[in-house]
């Protein structure tokens, strides 16, 4: 008598290497699911690329005819998020980070940070955090997001935020990203409003297979809480010498931001800091570096130790 002894092999591909290469696995891996993100509406997939179905979900253009028809890979918590820490990102923006930065281009690849998502509203999102906004009129039809230009904030439909929070606690605790108090509340409060369903797991699973890792926000192996400390284990003894070395400690408070249009800089407590558009961005370390760059400090921008005088 013989006896036979199956064994099952799970086969992991490779994650991948760039943001272009991710994009295409994330077409074959969200090409199941035929719903985009942040309005809900149907695609059709065709040779790769993703077309909305404006008018069965009640979709109206805003603004951009030609991105609202396409679908395009957002990325949960933005590029310059998970970017403006690193040296590169002062050196030349998210393009120079792309070039020449390993853990960039690990971090813009991350297939748990990529969303199909309508292009108009990619572009409207930009790199603006997620909160909750007071009552405004329909921007986009029924497609029930928000998007508030003059604070630079956007609210998701309440159907995919918890998503967009344990995306945001991956993100983190895999890259040691910094999530401030408000955001860790807020995607805490959304991780218990919006509970994991069936379409998140299966998504995790499947992108899982190319990660070579799941999310272990959505499958329950991690809970994220207040203050959480982030594992990184995303990153190595090389890459993670370079995020500390992109934060001198003379910018503990935050980091020196230059507008190339103004040639005016903001500190991170100052109202404009995250009101220049990335193009026209320029980090540097010091406000001295930024004074004989030819910048000059701009005028709503007081020091943090004049506004303890002030309190």
């Amino acid at each position: 008598m013989f006896s036979f002894v199956f064994f099952v092999v799970w086969t992991v591909a490779a994650a991948p290497a760039n943001f272009d290469s991710a994009k295409k696995l994330a077409s074959r891996i969200y090409a199941p699911e035929k719903q985009e993100f942040y309005c809900g509406c149907d695609i059709r997939w065709q040779a790769g690329k993703g077309i909305p179905d404006l008018k069965a979900c009640g979709y109206q253009i805003r603004k951009n005819g030609p991105r609202a028809s396409r679908i395009e890979w957002e990325h949960v918590m933005p590029a310059q998020q998970f970017g403006s820490p690193l040296s590169c990102w002062r050196k030349g923006g998210r393009e120079q980070c792309g070039k020449t930065d390993p853990l960039f281009k690990q971090m813009e690849a991350d297939l748990f940070n990529l969303k199909p998502a309508i292009g108009e509203v990619n572009g409207d999102r930009s790199h603006y955090r997620f909160a909750l906004l007071p009552p405004q009129a329909p921007q986009y039809g029924s497609c029930d997001v928000k998007v508030d230009f003059k604070s630079r904030q956007v609210e998701p439909r309440a159907q995919i935020r918890g998503d967009i929070a344990r995306i945001h606690f991956y993100m983190a605790d895999k890259y040691k990203i910094h999530l401030s108090k408000a955001q860790q509340q807020l995607f805490m409060a959304w991780h218990q409003q919006d509970p994991v369903d069936d379409t998140e797991l299966k998504l995790q699973q499947r992108i899982a297979q190319h990660m070579g890792h799941g999310n272990d926000f959505v499958t329950g192996k991690k809970v994220w809480q207040l203050d959480y400390k982030a594992s990184a284990f995303g990153l190595n003894k090389t890459n993670e010498a370079t995020r500390t070395a992109a934060v001198p400690q003379e910018q503990a408070s935050g980091q020196v931001l230059g507008n190339k249009r103004s040639k005016l800089y903001h500190l991170s407590h100052c109202s404009g800091y995250r009101q220049v558009s990335e193009r026209n961005q320029q980090w540097f370390d010091t406000e001295q570096q930024a004074l004989n760059a030819g910048f000059k400090r701009a005028g709503n921008c007081v020091t943090q130790s004049a506004i303890g005088a002030e309190d």
